[in-house]
């Protein structure tokens, strides 16, 4: 295709915590880039999604959940997410069908005031509503802000995400291809190992846990011949409590997480792989600029 008819942008995902936005990216993309969970705040950094089609290139930018911070770890996150709606050329707003407008949504409201591009309201969960409430809800949104779009989905099932992809190209402006037609992310694999392994931890513990945690893939050594990829990964908790809660009682715990999180990353690399995970302690690590720095999590 010519370079003038190319249309090509990038999108940000933004919205509150755990409305769905990394289960949205993983929908468009038809494949899992972003982890998921029912907890809050499961996205930490800015995740990059490549959506191609006849005519362009969509770039989806997934993005932590805006909250109210605490902490370094947490204003990192929402420095991204905000970070997100600058040098864009559509903002998705994302918001779930079954939840009236709150406080978080005004603050986003607020934010997108200030941004000059176009934002659609993206509805989701939209199964869980009756028709007349879901009206209701867009009315009360659209009396807050002039959305260019309002689009109800469900990023579950995949109802409406064609739709809404269809609306997103006729957004685009022309320009380059950015990525390879085979890429669906800027991220490195060894950034998804570690965040697949995380997921798993998000999902089989409670309470302060898995916002105490984080990752760091060690090593990760491609075996060709054997179909065999070698991975070593570092599991980084606050306290010695919460490393015995997630080694478990004879290491069944970490076990299980390592024999999930390996099905998961086999079928990410389309290989065998062999998985093995360490838990260490270091206190209070999401406030030392030097662990955030390691794990990823502070700005370049």
């Amino acid at each position: 295709m010519e370079e003038e008819n190319f249309l090509s942008g990038y999108i940000a995902i933004i919205g509150r915590p755990n409305v769905g936005k990394s289960t949205l990216l993983n929908r468009i993309l038809g494949q899992k880039i972003a982890i998921t969970s029912n907890k809050p705040q499961t996205t930490r950094n800015r995740i990059l999604g490549i959506h191609n089609f006849p005519a362009g290139q969509a770039l989806f930018v997934d993005t932590p959940g805006i909250h109210k911070a605490k902490g370094k770890l947490n204003r990192f996150m929402v420095d991204q997410a905000v970070g997100a709606c600058s040098d864009v050329d559509l903002i998705l707003f994302l918001v779930e069908a079954n939840d009236a407008p709150g406080g978080g949504d005004e603050y986003i409201l607020r934010l997108l005031e200030k941004s000059s591009v176009p934002v659609f309201l993206i509805i989701n969960k939209l199964d869980l509503v009756k028709a007349p409430d879901l009206l209701k809800l867009i009315q009360q949104y659209s009396e807050r802000f002039d959305f260019a779009q309002v689009i109800p989905i469900s990023a579950e099932t995949g109802n409406g995400v064609e739709l809404m992809l269809k609306e997103v190209e006729k957004y685009l402006p022309q320009g380059p291809q950015y990525y390879p037609d085979d890429l669906v992310t800027d991220q490195p694999e060894k950034f998804i190992v570690a965040e697949m392994v995380r997921e798993k931890i998000m999902r089989t513990t409670s309470e302060e846990i898995p916002y105490g945690v984080g990752v760091k893939v060690d090593s990760f050594s491609e075996q060709p011949e054997k179909n065999l990829v070698v991975i070593q990964a570092t599991i980084h908790v606050e306290r010695d409590s919460h490393k015995k809660i997630i080694v478990g009682k004879g290491g069944q715990k970490i076990k299980s997480i390592g024999q999930s999180a390996r099905r998961e990353i086999e079928r990410l690399l389309g290989t065998r792989v062999f998985l093995e995970l360490f838990v260490r302690v270091d206190k209070d690590w999401s406030q030392n600029e030097r662990m955030l720095r390691e794990l990823g999590y502070s700005k370049k």
